[in-house]
């Protein structure tokens, strides 16, 4: 009765609103509005198409799993909506089922690939990313002489892999890296979890706790709102050794997270820009170019990459529009950030950027773990672990 009622609110809502060039639904994971990253770049994507196409946006949430199904279908029943756009791979066995129901309206879906002749499935290439900032991080602990390095990771599927997966290649590029250009080989290891959640701040503030304690010099989060929760250990962490800036420091996802910690403690960000995702899909329908298929987006077409001075210059107001900063802050944490790069040797931003040119060349394929079984092949092959 709850869905039905849902439904006919949904039918008598849209009967009476204005007219728009178009209409877009974004029906979001668990983890909601909010966590910086991850599904606030799916609306950020979406208000800048709303802003330069004149469509309306409606944002509907997903409160638990079982509100994927539902949510989708009555959104697809009202036929009032051009597209509908589902953030995150967790919604995809719902679209799958309810795609084919509604063969007319246009989908698309954030990580994951729903084989429907109506969908526009957005994937990224995580792992290209991520081996950068496992690169920086590597050569960070071996410069710092930290023991190691971390990452919290969220629930246990395909997307996350890819994560990994390129983070443990990066390190292993970065350590060696390090010992080319000094002399010196790293004795640097991995402290890796998963946690089983992207809405529990507190576990995510407890996983990084334990891989700080161990002597992590950075902890990469690849578990979007758990990142609030890995910034206070980090933060914590450099109070109790009567510091403001890094080392240790985190490693930000999805947004450039570079600007929060007041500009010095998130060394970098994985930047996985699930809002130009949104926004290209839109365009598409707003243009009459929508198809299905796959649209993958890499280092090569700016859909993954490691977070920069203009991006932070971006991601200043975007933190300014989250009511997380006051736009006050805008200089300070520029240059904490700017002073926080500058602490480090040019040779290894320098090295990043090697690596960055390779994969784009070709020369470096990055492992692209799709599978468990994949996955343990990865960690068979680099496993970081110390001597």
């Amino acid at each position: 009765m709850r869905k039905v009622v849902f439904g006919l609110l949904l039918v008598s809502l849209f009967l009476s609103l204005p007219a728009f060039a178009g209409r877009v639904a974004l029906i979001l994971d668990v983890g909601g509005r909010g966590d910086l990253s991850f599904n606030d770049m799916g609306f950020k994507g979406t208000e800048e198409a709303m802003a330069d196409f004149g469509w309306e946006m409606t944002v509907i949430q997903s409160a638990t799993a079982a509100d994927y199904l539902p949510n989708i279908r009555n959104a697809a029943r009202t036929r009032a909506f051009d597209l509908i756009i589902c953030v995150g791979f967790l919604l995809a066995d719902a679209l799958n089922q309810v795609a084919p129901e509604f063969p007319d309206q246009k989908f698309a879906i954030i990580d994951a690939v729903v084989d429907q002749p109506n969908v526009l499935s957005i994937i990224f290439e995580e792992q290209e990313g991520s081996a950068l900032v496992g690169a920086l991080a590597g050569m960070l602990a071996a410069h710092y002489g930290y023991p190691y390095v971390g990452v919290v990771l969220g629930i246990e599927i395909p997307v996350l892999y890819h994560f990994e997966g390129g983070y443990r290649f990066g390190i292993d590029w970065g350590l060696k890296k390090y010992a080319e250009v000094t002399g010196k080989k790293p004795n640097v290891g991995l402290l890796w979890v998963y946690t089983g959640t992207f809405s529990d701040i507190a576990k995510g503030k407890a996983a990084a706790e334990a891989q700080l304690e161990q002597g992590a010099v950075a902890v990469y989060n690849v578990a979007g709102p758990l990142g609030i929760g890995i910034l206070e250990a980090v933060t914590e962490k450099l109070e109790e050794l009567g510091r403001e800036a890094g080392p240790p420091f985190m490693i930000g996802v999805d947004a450039n997270q570079d600007w929060m910690g007041d500009g010095n403690k998130v060394i970098a960000s994985m930047m996985k820009r699930v809002d130009v995702g949104c926004y290209t899909a839109i365009k598409m329908v707003h243009e009459g170019t929508f198809k299905g298929g796959i649209l993958s987006m890499g280092l090569a077409n700016k859909g993954v990459g490691i977070s920069r001075f203009m991006d932070l210059l971006e991601f200043i107001d975007f933190g300014v529009a989250a009511g997380a900063i006051s736009a006050e802050k805008r200089p300070e944490i520029a240059a904490n950030w700017a002073a926080m790069r500058a602490s480090l040797p040019t040779w290894i931003w320098k090295a990043v950027d090697e690596l960055e040119k390779k994969i784009l060349s070709g020369e470096i394929t990055v492992p692209k773990p799709e599978t468990r079984e994949e996955m343990l092949k990865v960690r068979e092959l680099y496993p970081l672990v110390r001597e």
